[in-house]
């Protein structure tokens, strides 16, 4: 059985292209490499085409795209006979919806509230305007509904095999309820003149009993679908419900149809400000589901705690934790459901959270949970190897080249009330009317108005620090009340309006005081149901306004704009750094290690070559002013310059992440011209998905085919490839380091795929191309012991030296694996000139020790970024702890060196970065 805390993860991301059976066969690989458990992006079954898994249309079914049955069958045997384990990528907060896969969603728009699934969608059914019954909004149409339905492309169909009526918007699937199957037939008969035919008679007879419940229906369907020649018959009559040009009876037939059911059809931009069903963020056709509701949690689990009783399923990667209603129960209960499988590998299941933290927040204790999946140690490395002395540079040469020098929290309060008022209006809306409803349930605070209300609790949300808090039931934490009153005291400084003390009745409301007090009016229930969907509301809000907007706003260094981090954090000293690793072994040892993932916004590689403009901050500023100058002709554009100096900026700093050193083709143009609309598009400022501007993003594809045309700008391109590799040899350096302190630092070291050459991919879908693993796996199968570093070195372009340190270090797991999943974290004096410039620690478990040394700050050991550094470039020493004799483990044959002061160029060889076992 494969070891319940794992020694090292690699993700994979399956589809359509990358199946089961192509997994299986990297098993044998992946298990040399030195990993213990394959980390899978979703599997269960999602909507046909979907590159990434996470709109899931059944949680019971294994996605026939990636092989079914069968195809998993063969990847488990694989992994069975490695000994290695199966972490899933599950998604407890949402599911597909729309077009005609998902029988759950079907099922509630076909029988409203009284679907058995009702209760699985979080849906205010109450909330649609002018309508006599309760109803969903369905925003599927491409434009408004008057038009879609005039112009025929809603289509009424009665599906003969299923003796069922639905309407169809092209591959949307609307079915009819029950009770309106009498008239649509009567109808169509009529207009058929088949009334008195055998067909009709038959049917009409079926029809004509009263309508039936959910639990007859299939019979009832199965009784029309019998009738020979009916679904002819029916068919013949259904014109009617087409509309004819010129015929406005015609429309009004349909509709009349189309506004007696359980939804309300809409187009798309109406979700702004009409939607009353939870989504994932704002993504329409993903709906939100109430895990917390017991029938739901075991219909959506069913199939992994099945694959976990059966030994097939080692752990789960709980996806948007924070998007769940109360995220500390379900986490209660799924540790005691995995418990309740009765197998050896449910007790001791291995479960993570996505969950990003801000700077000084700890992660809740949420039960059975090993940890967060590294987004928080992704950026507490790439601030280690910040070099802070560059900053002021970047900071002047961000305002030279754009004329703006914006305060990232100015920049963020903006996208966030930009979020608030458009993306998620209609959420936002439903908040405000629960929070007026109990503000008037007590004199005390019934003349809050409305609007009133609407400000205060839109500015505490701006003003809010974190993703959520974590209020459960009855009981508010004192970490939870203390960010409750650090938003509400930021959005009070900042009230422009009458009668502050709105603020007091909302914190009373949000920390639950208000109905704890027992004063009467106010409905405890109506309190709880309005924090708890509150506390679901700041996340994605958080999310949309920081990661999806602000990140593409805010270029000041495009390396600290990632997932979890923040634009303008300092970077951390040694000292610092040590101390969050020293947390890190108390709190959350077991934690997730990450460097990628398919979130990350650059791959880890192409961040660490942006890092390196730190280091050549003087060098950058000087080059960048020349390519704005020298491209300036290309920036078209009367009123606005197409694109933005801002974009334009941006734009080149990807450059220098991206490069390929050996030189650019049509492929790579195509990547940045895709990349540079997609964060255009985020940012939401000149284009954005919502209302895409043509004009701007034609002219901003144009410049980047002009600036990278190798026949037009040649003195460019060899200038940004000289800049480029000056950059790429720091940052291959960084990302040594980066390596380094993954594979040792507390915790488990995640590995995304491909990422064991260099990874210079930038933001989703283009960190999810095809990974070429044949020549990563003909390159593995070189021995170890016949590693040559300092040919490695000398030929670090081609990636060679990343993959050997891989898999160096991954053995060093392998072989102190104890130590590695158990071990204490030690920092250790450095002294002498460069002491600034090493981070070194020990990693301690009864009398194993490790030590691990890495270099940082390159500029001055490369001269620039021209030459690698040689291992006596750094005057420092490191004291070693009382080990006795220590013995190098990358580069094996060197001499070994005892406890005390050791000199930096005894600690390192061809590689700056060293790791020492005790002998």
């Amino acid at each position: 059985m494969p070891r319940a805390i794992p020694l090292a993860t690699y993700r994979l991301q399956f589809s359509a292209g990358f199946r089961f059976e192509q997994a299986a066969a990297l098993v044998p690989y992946l298990k040399a490499l030195g990993i213990s458990h394959l980390y899978a992006s979703p599997f269960l079954k999602s909507r046909p085409g979907s590159t990434h898994g996470y709109d899931i249309v059944d949680h019971n079914q294994l996605d026939p795209e990636l092989g079914g049955e069968a195809g998993f069958a063969a990847l488990s045997a694989a992994l069975a006979e490695a000994d290695m384990g199966l972490i899933l990528d599950f998604v407890p907060n949402h599911m597909g919806i729309g077009h005609a896969d998902n029988s759950w969603w079907l099922d509630v728009l076909e029988y409203g509230p009284a679907s058995p699934y009702a209760a699985s969608f979080d849906i205010d059914w109450d909330l649609l305007p002018f309508r006599r019954h309760a109803g969903v909004l369905l925003p599927i149409l491409g434009r408004p509904y008057g038009r879609a339905l005039e112009d025929g492309e809603i289509v009424l169909r009665f599906d003969g095999g299923e003796g069922s009526f639905s309407a169809w918007y092209f591959d949307h699937r609307l079915p009819i309820h029950l009770d309106r199957y009498r008239d649509i037939v009567t109808t169509a008969l009529r207009a058929a003149d088949a009334e008195r035919s055998r067909a009709g008679t038959e049917l009409l007879a079926v029809v004509r009993r009263r309508a039936p419940s959910r639990g007859e229906a299939p019979a009832f369907k199965a009784a029309l679908a019998a009738v020979e020649g009916g679904a002819a018959a029916i068919e013949a009559g259904l014109h009617v419900y087409r509309p004819a040009a010129g015929d406005p009876r015609s429309v009004a037939t349909l509709h009349r149809l189309l506004e007696r059911q359980h939804y309300r059809l809409a187009h798309w931009q109406v979700a702004v400000s009409e939607i009353n069903y939870r989504r994932f963020f704002d993504i329409n056709d993903l709906a939100g589901i109430r895990v917390e509701n017991a029938r739901t949690f075991r219909a959506v689990h069913q199939l992994a705690l099945r694959l976990v009783a059966e030994g097939r399923l080692h752990g789960l990667r709980l996806d948007h934790i924070d998007g769940l209603y109360d995220p500390m129960h379900y986490c209660r209960q799924l540790r005691r459901a995995l418990r309740l499988t009765g197998h050896d590998a449910g007790r001791k299941a291995y479960v993570v959270v996505e969950k990003i933290l801000a700077e000084g927040e700890n992660l809740p204790a949420f039960t059975g949970v090993a940890g967060s999946t590294g987004y928080d140690t992704l950026n507490d490395i790439a601030r280690l190897l910040l070099d802070p002395r560059g900053m002021p540079a970047l900071d002047a040469a961000l305002a030279q080249a754009t004329g703006e020098s914006p305060a990232f929290d100015a920049v963020l309060e903006d996208c966030k009330r930009l979020v608030i008022g458009t993306i998620l209006a209609s959420e936002f809306h439903v908040l405000v009317q629960l929070l007026a409803r109990i503000a008037a349930g007590h004199w005390s605070s019934r003349d809050h108005t409305v609007d009133r209300l609407q400000a205060a609790l839109s500015a505490y949300v701006v003003h809010f620090p974190v993703y959520r808090t974590y209020i459960s039931g009855r009981t508010v934490s004192a970490q939870d009340r203390a960010v409750i009153a650090r938003a509400i005291e930021a959005a009070k400084a900042r009230w422009n309006g009458p009668g502050a003390d709105i603020f007091q009745f909302l914190q009373e409301v949000l920390t639950l005081d208000i109905v704890r007090e027992r004063r009467g009016g106010y409905s405890a229930a109506r309190v709880r149901r309005f924090t708890m969907k509150l506390q679901q509301f700041t996340g994605p809000v958080m999310a949309k306004a920081m990661e999806d907007t602000a990140f593409y706003r805010y270029h000041r260094l495009l390396a600290l704009n990632e997932v979890g981090g923040e634009p303008t954090a300092p970077a951390l000293d040694v000292a610092a750094f040590h101390a969050a690793m020293a947390a890190r072994v108390r709190r959350s040892p077991h934690a997730m290690t990450a460097t990628a993932s398919h979130d990350t916004k650059r791959g880890e590689d192409a961040r660490m070559r942006i890092l390196a403009l730190s280091e050549l901050a003087a060098r950058w500023s000087e080059a960048v002013q020349g390519f704005m100058q020298r491209h300036d002709r290309f920036a078209v554009g009367r009123e606005r310059a197409m694109p933005s100096r801002a974009h334009r900026y941006m734009l080149y700093q990807a450059l220098v992440g991206a490069w390929p050193l050996g030189g650019i083709d049509a492929a790579f143009v195509r990547r940045m011209s895709a990349y540079a609309r997609k964060a255009a598009r985020e940012g939401k400022l000149e284009t954005s998905w919502a209302a895409p501007d043509a004009e701007y993003e034609g002219a901003m594809a144009a410049y980047i085919q002009a600036v990278l045309d190798p026949a037009g700008d040649n003195e460019f391109i060899d200038s940004i490839s000289e800049f480029a590799r000056r950059a790429a040899l720091i940052g291959a350096l960084n990302s040594l380091s980066q390596l380094a302190l993954k594979l040792t630092l507390p915790g488990v070291p995640d590995f995304y795929q491909g990422t064991e050459l260099w990874d210079l991919s930038l933001v989703d879908p283009d960190n999810r191309r095809a990974v070429d693993f044949e020549a990563r796996q003909r390159l593995a199968a070189e021995p170890e012991d016949a590693i040559d570093w300092r040919a490695l070195a000398g030929d670090w372009p081609d990636g060679r030296i990343k993959l050997a340190l891989t898999r160096r270090l991954l053995s060093c797991r392998r072989q102190h694996a104890d130590l590695f999943t158990r071990g204490n974290y030690e920092a250790l004096a450095v002294a002498g000139r460069d002491a600034d410039m090493l981070a070194a620690f020990a990693r301690t478990h009864h009398r194993s020790c490790v030590v691990v040394v890495v270099a940082r700050h390159f500029r001055e050991a490369t001269q620039g970024g021209l030459v690698w550094p040689e291992p006596g470039c750094w005057e420092a020493s490191v004291r070693l702890p009382q080990r006795g004799a220590f013995r190098h483990w990358i580069e094996r044959d060197r001499l070994p060196v005892r406890s005390g002061e050791v000199e930096a160029r005894q600690l390192f060889g061809a590689v700056p970065v060293a790791v020492l076992v005790g002998a």
